[in-house]
This record gives C-alpha cells, sequence and structure tokens, in this order.
C-alpha cells in the first residue's frame, strides 16, 4: 500500500493530476500508519 501510494503520488506530482496526488498521499499515509501500529494485537511488524 505504501508503494502504491508512492507510485500515485510521484505520477500525480508528474502530470500535475490533482486527484492522483491526493490518492496517492492518502494511501501513503494510510500505509505507514498501518504498517507501524500492530493490528490484533501482534506485535510482529512486516516491512
Amino acid at each position: 500500500m505504501v508503494i502504491l501510494g508512492l507510485i500515485l503520488l510521484i505520477i500525480g506530482l508528474v502530470i500535475s493530476n490533482s486527484l492522483l496526488t491526493t490518492i496517492g498521499a492518502i494511501l501513503l499515509i494510510v500505509g505507514l500508519i498501518l504498517n507501524f501500529v500492530p493490528i490484533g494485537g501482534s506485535s510482529r511488524r512486516v516491512f
């Protein structure tokens, strides 16, 4: 999810598309939050 968000953010910035930039930024932030917050009580992190 983080990689997809980063790709969409870069494509959105290159072609000046605000929708792709917004979606990419949201996916990037949500992906980073889900990566660092353990879900279900698990302390295992997958990077």
